[in-house]
């Protein structure tokens, strides 16, 4: 991965916090960060789909849903980059993983959006 690549694709707030919150949560669909950011479904799933487009994301189907889950193919410093933003930074995120937790676990998500 080029880094000057993997920063421009950074350089957006809602790809940063989609993102940090992917890193956070190991995997998430659209409407949960939908629900995190507070953010409409097309925002989302045109920053999700650049962010994929740089190869920092891979995506799922199941059923009609499509989750988000960190590249594994990424270099180790880009991981350990995002990482280390995450922990460095949680305060940034904090208000979005707080919106998200309130849905509930994994199955109580899906009930309520997905």
């Amino acid at each position: 991965m080029n880094p000057v690549q993997f920063y421009k694709c950074l350089a957006d707030e809602t790809r940063l916090r989609s993102l940090l919150l992917i890193v956070h949560e190991g995997e998430l669909c659209v409407c949960e960060l939908t629900e995190a950011l507070g953010e409409s479904q097309p925002k989302i799933s045109r920053h999700l789909a650049q962010l994929r487009n740089c190869d920092l994301l891979q995506d799922r189907r199941q059923g009609q849903w499509v989750f988000y889950r960190l590249n594994p193919a990424l270099p180790t410093w880009a991981t350990s980059v995002l990482q280390e933003t995450l922990e460095a930074n949680r305060p940034f995120v904090a208000d979005n993983l707080r919106k998200l937790h309130r849905m509930g676990a994994r199955p109580e998500r899906e009930h309520l959006c997905c």
